[in-house]
Parts: structure tokens; sequence; C-alpha cells
């Protein structure tokens, strides 16, 4: 196999663990211990800080189901296209349960260091969650 197709795998692997089953450990095998993942949201969060946030989102939409809509990988860079829908079943960071059924989407840009990720950028728009929520409102009015 070669070192393209290793890491594709991986990822789906990965991704399918964590986002879909809630194994978070599983990200030990695809990220480094000196991962940072950069985003739109705030400072970046280390691998602790990322597990922790898996699960409070799987937490919050238990029937979560994220799927990946492309992988491209270019030597050490991957680009993952990706979407995720659910149904706010329990608080999310301090947002009552709204029982709404929700999908964004985004992508990841991703950083390999040898064999695991190094550093991850993820783009996806947090409004058209909170749209989603009915928190707040999108669009013309």
């Amino acid at each position: 196999m070669s070192t393209t197709e290793a890491r594709r795998t991986l990822i789906e692997q990965v991704w399918a663990a964590a986002w879909g089953q809630g194994d978070v450990d599983a990200l030990d095998q695809l990220l480094s211990p000196d991962y940072r993942r950069h985003s739109a949201e705030g400072d970046p969060q280390d691998l602790s800080a990322f597990k922790t946030s898996v699960l409070a989102t799987r937490s919050a939409f238990p029937d979560l189901v994220t799927t990946i809509d492309d992988i491209v990988v270019d030597g050490d860079r991957a680009a993952i296209r990706w979407h995720s829908n659910g149904t706010h079943e329990n608080s999310l960071l301090g947002v009552p349960a709204t029982q709404r059924r929700v999908e964004v989407g985004g992508a990841t840009f991703a950083r390999f260091e040898g064999d695991t990720v190094a550093e991850e950028f993820v783009t996806w728009d947090p409004r058209a969650l909170l749209s989603a929520l009915g928190i707040i409102r999108v669009g013309q009015d």
C-alpha cells in the first residue's frame, strides 16, 4: 500500500472510530502527541482538548453521523471534506437541548510529520449550527 493510500485509510478508520463511535483514543493512531488544531473558534486545541471536544459534541448529539465526502492526500498534506448530522439531545456549550436535527459541513486540512498529523486547520461555519439550533437567525429578515 502506498503512503498516500495508507494515510487515506488511517484517516477514514480513525474518524469512524472517534466521530462515529466516540472512541477518542483512536485519535492517538493518527494525531501526534504535539498535535494542534486551528479553527476560527479560538485558540488552537491540543490533542487532549480535541478529544474532550469530540466527546462533548457526541454527548450533545448522541446520534451524530459524520461522513467523509472527499479525501485528497498529496505528500505530507491531506484535505478532508466532511459533513455531520445529528439531533441536539443534550446541552452543548451551555445551549440547552433543542431536539432539533442539524447538519453542518466543513473541511479539514492536515499536515503530516512522519506517520502522524501534527497540525490541522478546520473550516466550517458555526453560524450554520447556531441557526439550525434556533439560537440565531442567518439571512434576510
